[in-house]
């Protein structure tokens, strides 16, 4: 199996209509899975942080509770977007590598 460089020609070749199907494809991608975290952080902090449902009030522990659960999250997921960016350049860069050495 050969390895496929990133972006794929495919990619980089399409037409204007392709193009724009992709992108609204990749934004439909993008809403589900913002509302997927979205909806783990409630989750996974509710479990965490929710100690008494006989009050309507959030107390001050459960909301300490809260904002240090959702700045975890937070810090994760930057830190993990932040390593998947740095995959990808090099992906890119090793790409344009092979590319440059196939053409000498």
């Amino acid at each position: 199996m050969s390895e496929r460089a990133y972006p794929s020609e495919e990619v980089v070749n399409m037409n204007p209509g392709q193009g724009a199907a992709l992108n609204s494809k990749l934004e439909q991608m993008q809403v589900r899975d913002s509302l997927r975290m979205y909806n783990a952080v409630v989750e996974i902090c509710f479990r965490e942080c929710a100690e008494d449902m006989m009050t309507k009030s959030v107390t001050p522990a459960e909301e300490k509770c809260l904002g240090m659960c959702v700045e975890k999250f937070m810090n994760i997921t930057g830190r993990a977007g932040q390593r998947f960016g740095e995959f990808f350049q090099q992906l890119e860069k090793d790409a344009t590598a092979a590319a440059a050495a196939e053409q000498n």
